[in-house]
């Protein structure tokens, strides 16, 4: 086997791939950069991807494969990155496929912008455009993400990167971990939690990863990715954004007055948010106390100069909010923040 340190490491998690697994590999192998080790890791599959990835191994030097028991996820790829060589690692799933140019390009920009932690692509949907609307139109989203800075204010909303097209750096696994196991979105929790800490993120505009999407991906089964867990999951990190944000003689009402705004806020409050009350635009909310504080009209916006935290569902929902918030002079980052 090849012993010399390469460029990039390439991580690709794996259970009962067999269906997809080969094609995945071979975008990887089809690449014009060719500087790369690209590590394999079995998670207890119980069909052939176990003997697929054998084959592999056996016919590239630069493929490693390992094998485990069945742990999920986040386990095989924290164990894929115990095995990394490389000071820089791209992620990639058995059930994608990476453009040819898709390293190259991402080698190039990490190399020319040493301040950037995080790299991610953009991404061709791979699914039904008809039969799941939703997931496109948030693929869709996550495409209109290319600055740090939109990545930075808007990363509260939906996660901001299809995780199959990241590329990050070693160092950033070694300081502060890798994947955290149990019930809760391990690839998002990640970007938050080193962006937190000051990683700054960017995005590629060159579309260099179909992200497919088959009715068993585990964005749509796993327990993992429900929306409950996701809130749970990304509220901590949002409390400490807005501590860190918002002058703490500001107000912040919760836009949004409904049980599902409500109980998304309630998880801001155990992590230390004081909020003031909730804003609505249904004037049969308007003036009632719910759950110990007053909703208000959007006048308040006038009135207080408030923060806002925004929980409205949809994108259409938000980009309305956010085309009349512009007419109150109200800034993203500075005057409110899109949770949802």
């Amino acid at each position: 086997m090849n012993t010399n340190t390469p460029s990039v490491s390439v991580v690709m998690p794996v259970f009962n791939g067999a269906n997809s697994l080969a094609t995945a590999i071979d975008s990887i192998l089809a690449q014009t950069f060719s500087d790369f080790e690209l590590i394999l890791v079995d998670d207890g599959s119980t069909d052939f991807t176990l003997e697929i990835i054998k084959g592999y191994v056996a016919q590239d030097e630069r493929v490693r494969g390992f094998t485990m028991p069945h742990s999920g996820v986040a386990a095989a790829a924290n164990a894929g990155l115990s095995k990394v060589r490389a000071r820089l690692i791209a992620r990639m799933d058995a059930d994608d496929y990476s453009m040819p140019e898709r390293l190259a390009q991402q080698v190039a920009y990490m190399h020319g912008h040493p301040e950037i932690g995080i790299l991610g692509t953009r991404v061709e949907f791979g699914g039904n455009r008809e039969t799941a609307a939703g997931y496109a139109r948030y693929v869709d989203w996550t495409n209109t993400l290319l600055e740090p800075e939109e990545l930075r204010l808007r990363r509260f909303q939906e996660a901001p990167f299809a995780h199959p097209s990241t590329m990050y750096r070693t160092e950033l696994v070694e300081r502060f971990g890798g994947y955290k196991t149990g019930n809760l979105p391990e690839d998002y929790e990640l970007w938050l939690r080193w962006m937190s800490l000051g990683i700054k993120a960017a995005k590629l505009p060159s579309t260099l990863v179909v992200w497919n999407d088959p009715p068993d991906r585990l964005s749509r089964t796993g327990e993992q990715c429900t929306t409950d867990n996701f809130y749970k999951m990304k509220s901590p990190y949002l409390a400490d954004w807005l501590h860190n944000n918002v002058s703490p003689d500001r107000s912040i009402y919760v836009i949004g007055a409904s049980k599902t705004s409500r109980n998304r806020a309630l998880l801001l409050e155990q992590s230390g948010v004081v909020i003031t009350g909730w804003i609505d635009v249904d004037p049969n909310k308007i003036g009632n106390i719910v759950n110990g504080k007053r909703v208000a009209g959007r006048e308040i916006l006038d009135q207080e100069h408030c923060f806002a935290v925004a929980y409205l569902a949809g994108h259409d929902a938000n980009d309305q909010l956010e085309e009349f918030l512009k007419t109150k002079g109200y800034t993203l980052g500075r005057d409110y923040i899109l949770a949802s």
